[in-house]
C-alpha cells in the first residue's frame, strides 16, 4: 500500500473556505490550490504516496471553491495522475466526495 499524506482543510487552511478567487474574498479556492493543494500533491506524486485531503470540520464549501481548487488541479496536471493521488474523505457531508470527482473529472474532459 502507498504511503499518505494528509491534507486537512478546516486545520490546516480555513473552517470557513471562501468563493473562487483571491480578488473574490479570503480563503479562496485559487489560494488553497497554490498555498497548500498544489505543492503537497505535487510532494505526494514524488514520494508515491496518495493525498489524503480531509474536507471535514468546515462550515461548508461554495462550489466554485471546490471546482477552483480541484478542477484547476486537474487542469494543471495530469487527470489521470490526479485521481490517482487525491483520496477525498467527507464524513460530515459524503455527498462532496462525488461533486469533487465530477469536478476532476470535468476537467479532464476540457484538456
Amino acid at each position: 500500500m502507498a504511503p499518505q499524506i494528509t491534507l486537512c482543510i478546516a486545520t490546516e487552511f480555513s473552517e470557513t473556505p471562501g468563493p473562487r478567487t483571491r480578488e473574490e474574498g479570503d480563503f479562496s479556492g485559487e489560494q488553497f490550490l497554490e498555498e497548500l493543494l498544489l505543492p503537497r500533491f505535487k510532494d505526494a506524486v514524488s514520494k508515491g504516496a496518495q493525498l489524503l485531503v480531509d474536507l471535514d470540520g468546515t462550515e461548508g464549501y461554495a462550489t466554485s471553491f471546490l471546482e477552483a481548487a480541484f478542477g484547476e488541479l486537474a487542469r494543471r496536471c495530469d487527470p489521470a495522475e490526479v485521481v490517482k493521488v487525491i483520496v477525498l474523505k467527507s464524513n460530515d457531508e459524503p455527498f462532496l466526495v462525488e461533486e469533487v470527482k465530477k469536478y476532476i473529472v470535468e476537467a479532464r474532459k476540457l484538456r
